[in-house]
């Protein structure tokens, strides 16, 4: 029997699409699965007085989920998008295990290492995958359904954690539910899901079939997205910021709502709050994106998220307050978070994709360590309150930087282009002459494309 046609689009690519949503809400829920809880099992079970101490587990979890990205936004064009998918889950499996067995913090902070590497390769692979089956015209939107599955799975995670904490052994709640949903994951991405490197060849082919086919080196990509193109370095500083507060919330605002006598459902309550509403509105502010532009909604996302955590930093961890802040958090974070990855998947061609998205996916998840530094080393010396408002100030000073930095929809596809070989092979290449068009004295640069080489 002949394979289907490869097409591009949401509605071509339906099944493929759905099931990789379901697989992404499990990512969600492995990751949800600590929101409320272990920040707490490090008070109670481990009595570690320190919230530095407490927070380590999201540093070895923020760097390692940095580092694998990185990694695998290079392999997925060597090894394949769904073997890296795979692995993801396969180093799943020890994470459970090591917090059953964990005779001392250290243990979590390990697994938590596992838990960095299964979020870096499986979380990763359904973005790119996602962007590969729908094509350019439905970026948004599809990277909203994919983000809500994923913070949907870690707000009914988070809520749920939380309540059965109250009733059960904080732990063997982890425990217990993260094997399952190990497992299940596995099996559904052993059994149903397709690679799509056939899609992206299809989409290359359509987006410039005269382009190298190469994708670029992993130094190049770092370069890219790091410093060289403002278009990427606004987006990856901006990520990095996101996730900056996104770790302060997972682990600093459980310990500081049980420092004011909040009980254990009352902190899973807000934990489930932030990341479902992040949850259901992206996927509007995701499609949104897709008409209005990408920067207007990134720099009223951070500026939002910084309101949001300057409220919090003086209500004197009130859980209606903290509730609200939630609230306001959340809508920030749909503002921001689907969008950045559609800015990034613009400002690059199909085949530099995964690379350059790796790039923006370490900084991103970098600032998960930073965060955990940052906010459980000023807690210490200033209280929550005062590590919170500090991470206020640097959110809004992002969302700064984006509204100055980041060029225009159309200014910054024109720099895109001009590097990866639209009018020129490579970054300082001449572009074709016509034949027969007087050339002396002229620079063979497009005049759009001089800008673009500083």
């Amino acid at each position: 029997m002949n394979a289907q046609p490869v097409r591009l689009g949401l509605r071509e690519n339906a099944g493929q699409f759905s099931l990789l949503v379901l697989v992404n809400a499990f990512v969600g829920l492995m990751i949800g699965l600590e929101r409320a809880v272990l920040p707490l099992v490090g008070r109670e079970s481990f009595h570690l007085a320190s919230s530095a101490a407490v927070l380590s587990f999201i540093v070895a979890f923020g760097f390692s989920k940095a580092f694998t990205n990185l990694a695998a936004g290079r392999l997925a064009q060597r090894v394949g998008r769904r073997r890296l998918l795979i692995a993801g889950w396969a180093a799943a499996l020890p994470v459970p295990v090591l917090i059953a067995l964990a005779p001392s913090w250290a243990w979590v902070a390990a697994a938590n290492v596992f838990l960095g590497v299964n979020q870096g390769l499986a979380w990763s692979m359904t973005v790119v995958m996602k962007v590969d089956l729908v094509g350019p015209k439905r970026r948004g939107l599809a990277l909203g359904l994919n983000e809500a599955a994923g913070y949907g799975g870690v707000a009914l995670a988070a809520g749920l954690s939380g309540v059965l904490a109250s009733l059960l052994a904080p732990r063997d709640v982890i425990v217990a539910a993260g094997a399952v949903f190990a497992v299940v994951a596995l099996l559904l991405s052993v059994a149903f899901v397709r690679d799509t490197a056939a899609h992206v060849a299809l989409e290359q082919s359509q987006h410039d079939p005269a382009a190298d086919p190469r994708p670029p080196s992993l130094p190049e990509a770092f370069a890219r997205a790091s410093y060289r193109l403002p278009a990427l370095r606004s987006g990856s500083q901006a990520g990095l910021v996101n996730n900056l507060n996104d770790g302060l919330a997972w682990g600093l605002v459980p310990l500081f709502l049980a420092a004011h006598g909040a009980s254990v459902a009352q902190v899973g309550l807000v934990a489930g709050v932030y990341p479902g509403v992040w949850a259901t509105a992206q996927i509007a502010t995701g499609h949104w994106s897709d008409t209005v532009g990408r920067k207007p909604l990134i720099v009223a996302g951070m500026l939002l998220q910084a309101a949001a955590l300057a409220v919090l930093a003086i209500s004197n961890g009130s859980v209606p307050i903290a509730a609200g802040t939630a609230v306001l958090l959340g809508l920030g974070t749909a503002l921001v978070y689907p969008t950045l990855i559609a800015a990034i998947s613009d400002a690059v061609s199909p085949i530099e994709r995964a690379p350059v998205l790796g790039v923006y996916r370490f900084w991103r998840d970098t600032g998960y360590a930073l965060g955990a530094l940052i906010a459980g080393g000023i807690a210490d010396a200033l209280g929550y309150g005062g590590a919170i408002a500090i991470v206020a100030a640097l959110t809004a000073a992002s969302g700064l930087w984006v509204l100055i930095d980041m060029p225009p929809p159309r200014a910054a596809a024109t720099a895109a282009g001009c590097r990866r070989g639209l009018m020129g092979d490579r970054l300082g290449d001449p572009a074709p002459v016509r034949p027969g068009r007087a050339t002396a004295g002229r620079s063979p640069f497009p005049r759009r494309c001089r800008w673009a080489r500083r």
